[in-house]
C-alpha cells in the first residue's frame, strides 16, 4: 500500500552531502569469512558503507532469527559516525534514502497494534495506514511505551524479533528495490536483505 504523507527525493546525497563522515576512504572491516580468527581486511568502498561479521556473543536478536531461518543478509554498521536520523544513516551508508527504512509502531482505536514500514525521508500517513489494516483511526504510540511493548528503543525498532508478532505493513515502494535497509535492533547498526527474504521471517504485508 501507498502509505506515505510526503516523499523527500534524493534526501541522502545532495542534501546530506555536508554530513562530516569521520571515516575513512579506505575503511578497515572485519571479513565475514574469518570472523572467527579476527582476520581483518581493506574494504575499497568509499562513503561510510562497510559490512561488520558479527561473532555470536555480538548478535542481535534481528541477527540470530535471521541466521535460524538461513536468511542471506548483511549487517551495516554507522556506530561510529555523527548519523542520527534516518536520512542521515541512508547518507553514510552511501544509499538512496528511498530503499532505508523506519519501522514505526502504532495502536488503532480498537487497541490493537500495527506495524509499518516506510523510507526514512518520508512521514506516515495515519489515515491511509488506517484504511489499511481497517481501523477507523491510528496514532503513533509514545516513546515510552516502545520498549515495553517491542523490547527495542527509539532509533533501533526492528520489524524483526518484537516481543510479540505485530500486524505488519510496508509501503508498496520497497518493491522497487532488490534490497532495503532496515534496523537490526539496535541503534548503529542496519541489516540488508530482500523484502522477499524479510517476508519469511515477519509476515510484511505491501
Amino acid at each position: 500500500r501507498n502509505l506515505l504523507l510526503f516523499s523527500a527525493v534524493s534526501a541522502n546525497k545532495e542534501i546530506f552531502k555536508h554530513i562530516e563522515i569521520k571515516r575513512a576512504d579506505r575503511i578497515e572491516i572485519r571479513d565475514a569469512q574469518n570472523a572467527d580468527s579476527g582476520q581483518i581486511k581493506k574494504d575499497e568502498k568509499k562513503g561510510g558503507k562497510y559490512n561488520m561479521a558479527k561473532s555470536n556473543d555480538d548478535k542481535t536478536n534481528v541477527m540470530r532469527l535471521l541466521d535460524k531461518k538461513k536468511i542471506d543478509y548483511k549487517v551495516h554498521s554507522y556506530a561510529d559516525t555523527d548519523a542520527i536520523a534516518g536520512t542521515e544513516v541512508a547518507a553514510v551508508l552511501g544509499e538512496d534514502a528511498g530503499c532505508v527504512f523506519k519501522t514505526l509502531v502504532t495502536v488503532g482505536k480498537s487497541n490493537n497494534h500495527y506495524v509499518f514500514m516506510i523510507p526514512v525521508a518520508c512521514e506516515l500517513d495515519l489515515k491511509k495506514a488506517a484504511k489499511c489494516v481497517g481501523e477507523k483511526k491510528i496514532e503513533m504510540i509514545k516513546s515510552k511505551d516502545l520498549l515495553g511493548l517491542t523490547g527495542y528503543i527509539h532509533g533501533g525498532c526492528s520489524p524483526i524479533g518484537m516481543k510479540k508478532l505485530f500486524k505488519t505493513t510496508i509501503d508498496e515502494t520497497a518493491q522497487n528495490y532488490e534490497r532495503i535497509f532496515f534496523s537490526a535492533g539496535k541503534i548503529g547498526f542496519q541489516i540488508e536483505c530482500s523484502l522477499s527474504d524479510l517476508q519469511k521471517v515477519v509476515p510484511v504485508g505491501l
